[in-house]
């Protein structure tokens, strides 16, 4: 049998040399007395709503075998995914499914009032339409 050669786990000789061994802070300007993370925003004013435009919420049970959805449409200027991400938030609040379809946002039940504030967390403004 051939003798295997081992591998010292015992720390031993470094691998090489500290790249920053011969550094030093001499001539650089003295740490700050308080942290970023410390210091409190002085001239940030609060930032402004922008509104992102009107929405329309409709009740609707046609077509539907009698049961009741809420209905979320005429999105402007949002993709699809900001669509599902609305609709996964409404589905929490509500407690019930939905789904978004044809560019719409349909919440199982008559949840109006929770969709509405949702929607208004989300700078929408939503609107009450007929149905």
């Amino acid at each position: 049998m051939s003798s295997r050669k081992r591998i010292s786990t015992d720390g031993g000789p470094s691998f090489g040399h500290n790249p920053f061994a011969a550094l030093s802070s001499e001539g650089l300007p003295p740490a700050p007395e308080n942290s970023p993370a410390d210091a409190a925003p002085q001239n940030l004013a609060k930032p402004v709503k922008k509104n992102r435009g009107r929405v329309d919420i409709i009740r609707q049970t046609a077509g539907r075998g009698g049961k009741t959805v809420t209905v979320v449409k005429n999105f402007v200027g949002i993709g699809l995914p900001e669509k599902e991400q609305l609709a996964k938030a409404m589905q929490k609040v509500c407690g019930t499914g939905g789904t978004v379809k044809d560019g719409q946002i349909e919440i199982q039940g008559d949840k109006r009032a929770e969709v509405a504030r949702i929607l208004t967390e989300a700078n929408f403004r939503p609107v009450f339409a007929g149905g």
